[in-house]
């Protein structure tokens, strides 16, 4: 089976973005966002979920990293929904729990086509040493628009801003690589009974 990929560029008056994803990957990353907790959390994505992604982006962070987040985001959910295609023979859905110490994060996707985004998540304060935690949310809003796929987050309980968000982008990555996997058994059907995704 040829490798899944996708290959977006996106530049506009606030960033400048080169990427490169591969779904049937090993893992493999290369990720400079100018944003040191930002590309921390997206090896985890990578990593965790088996994708090849290199990633580069110029952002104006002497703004802040708002626009940074927002369009890595926008840009790798596109960069998702180009490598699935038609969708036939995917899995189609992925559910991840992942534990890290004092925090728990459950993800649940659904490669539906149709956006929508749940996002159930409380914070012990307003960042991450200089990273706002309010762009965690906002980079899973905008994953999920471009991706085209349901996504839910929850985290019942955490103590550690860190932790927290480390753990939603580890389970991101499992509940991704499972719901785009090729389900042998479905062959070249695609996972609706609409007939598309």
């Amino acid at each position: 089976m040829d490798k899944r990929s996708a290959k977006i560029e996106r530049k506009t008056n606030e960033t400048d973005i080169k990427l490169e994803l591969t779904l049937d990957g090993s893992g493999q990353y290369e990720i400079n966002t100018g944003v040191g907790f930002f590309d921390h959390m997206l090896t985890h994505v990578a990593k965790h979920g088996l994708f090849d992604l290199k990633l580069n982006c110029v952002g104006d962070l002497h703004v802040d990293a708002h626009h940074t987040v927002e369009d890595v985001a926008l840009a790798l959910g596109g960069a998702f929904d180009k490598a699935l295609g038609d969708k036939r023979g995917i899995t189609r859905f992925g559910f991840a729990v992942v534990p890290m110490e004092d925090s728990l994060a459950e993800v649940a996707i659904d490669l539906c086509g149709r956006p929508c985004c749940v996002y159930n998540v409380d914070y012990c304060g307003d960042k991450v040493g200089d990273f706002d935690v309010e762009l965690v949310s906002e980079f899973i809003r905008s994953i999920t628009n471009t991706t085209k796929m349901n996504l839910h987050v929850n985290v019942p309980y955490g103590s550690n801003n860190h932790h927290i968000a480390e753990a939603i982008f580890k389970a991101l990555g499992r509940a991704l690589a499972q719901a785009v996997a090729i389900d042998k058994r479905r062959g070249d059907d695609v996972p609706s009974t609409k007939g598309t995704l």
